[in-house]
């Protein structure tokens, strides 16, 4: 993908700033949320025994749920626990095409999960030894390392506690 080089870099970096001046409220007078967090976030998936396998047996996170979607008749609606009551749902749309992943508006670029640094190294080396192909931690971020799973959904898993980016607490 093209990236913004010489004026038209500086026109986006000079339009983000005006972005954070303009929203971005220091900590302590930001408003309280209206929400309680996020439920679940629901994908589409290719193959729902193949995405159960990769993210049930292969990362560990159990699968709480399968059942018929009920908006789509044959098609599975099945959740996994993430941690700290979130969930990651997903869908499959059996005989519906769907086209291969791809970066787009809309669309879900990556899904950043908190591990523990002892989670972080057995995940790294559980990648290594199935001859996953992931970036990071060489990307100048220390706590990350990208990969996709088999639907092509970008996954990071992220070596920081919730909540804080970069070492800084985001969130009181």
């Amino acid at each position: 993908m093209p990236q913004p080089e010489g004026s038209e870099l500086e026109q986006v970096r000079t339009r983000r700033e005006r972005l954070r001046e303009k929203y971005l409220r220091p900590r302590g007078e930001r408003p309280h949320t209206t929400v309680q967090g996020v439920h679940h976030l629901a994908l589409i998936c290719r193959d729902v025994e193949e995405t159960i396998q990769f993210y049930q047996e292969f990362l560990g996170f159990p699968l709480v749920e399968l059942v018929e979607n009920r908006d789509y008749a044959g098609s599975s609606h099945f959740f996994f626990d993430i941690g700290n009551r979130n969930l990651l749902g997903f869908f499959d749309f059996p005989g519906h095409e769907h086209p291969a992943f791809s970066e787009t508006i809309g669309g879900v670029q990556h899904l950043a999960i908190s591990i523990s640094p002892e989670q972080y190294d057995a995940a790294r080396n559980k990648l290594d030894k199935a001859g996953v192909d992931y970036l990071g931690p060489d990307r100048g971020v220390e706590e990350s390392m990208y990969f996709r799973d088999p639907n092509g959904v970008g996954l990071e898993l992220y070596r920081e506690e919730l909540g804080i980016f970069n070492g800084a607490p985001l969130l009181d």
